[in-house]
């Protein structure tokens, strides 16, 4: 069964469509420009009412940063972006913290440089949240797991997953009515289809 993450949720409703939907994990969205941006206290709030993993999403963070960060949001993994992510995603692996470790597919994924025991998040932008798909037949046979993003929801997650045979999905603007709010409808839909595959 495939594992799903819905991602850059801001308000309890969010959470609670999330776990009713049977998502494994929901991510938090660390960044100012970010619609989806959430504060430390509200993260930890928000993931008090959550029984899965719990993700930050930064970016440009250090790994002093990320670490204080997660401690303080009380988050189980990191997805980090942009300036130090690499760094980043080290001290977080040492420290205990799972990683979601994202790559940009603008070709043949080159996976061989990770952090020690990330799993790929292959996105199709930068900064993730682009509602943007890249051409799935660039991550066919990869030969070892890793999670989809970019451009996923619940009309293409089925095909996505039927076509890559990813270890997970990761959504977030696919499951809005508008930037940063979460249609519930979309949201379940989208981790049912996922979890039928």
């Amino acid at each position: 069964m495939t594992w799903v993450k819905v991602c850059g949720l801001s308000k309890p409703e969010d959470v609670l469509a999330a776990a009713r939907s049977g998502a494994d994990a929901i991510g938090f969205v660390f960044y100012p420009e970010s619609p989806r941006l959430v504060s430390v206290d509200q993260a930890r709030e928000l993931g008090s009412e959550f029984a899965g993993l719990k993700v930050a999403v930064t970016v440009g963070l250090g790994p002093g940063e990320l670490l204080a960060l997660a401690k303080e949001a009380r988050v189980d993994a990191v997805q980090p972006y942009g300036a130090g992510a690499y760094a980043a995603a080290k001290a977080a692996s040492l420290e205990g913290l799972k990683v979601l470790f994202p790559v940009v597919v603008r070709g043949r994924p080159d996976l061989a440089h990770l952090p020690d025991a990330a799993v790929p998040l292959l996105d199709s932008s930068e900064l993730g949240g682009s509602g943007a798909t890249f051409d799935w037949g660039m991550a066919r046979g990869i030969g070892r797991d890793f999670v989809l993003a970019g451009g996923l929801s619940g009309d293409n997650v089925g095909d996505a997953i039927a076509r890559l045979h990813p270890w997970g999905v990761d959504a977030s603007s696919g499951l809005e009515s508008a930037p940063g709010v979460k249609d519930p409808a979309k949201v379940a839909a989208f981790v049912e289809k996922a979890k039928a595959q």
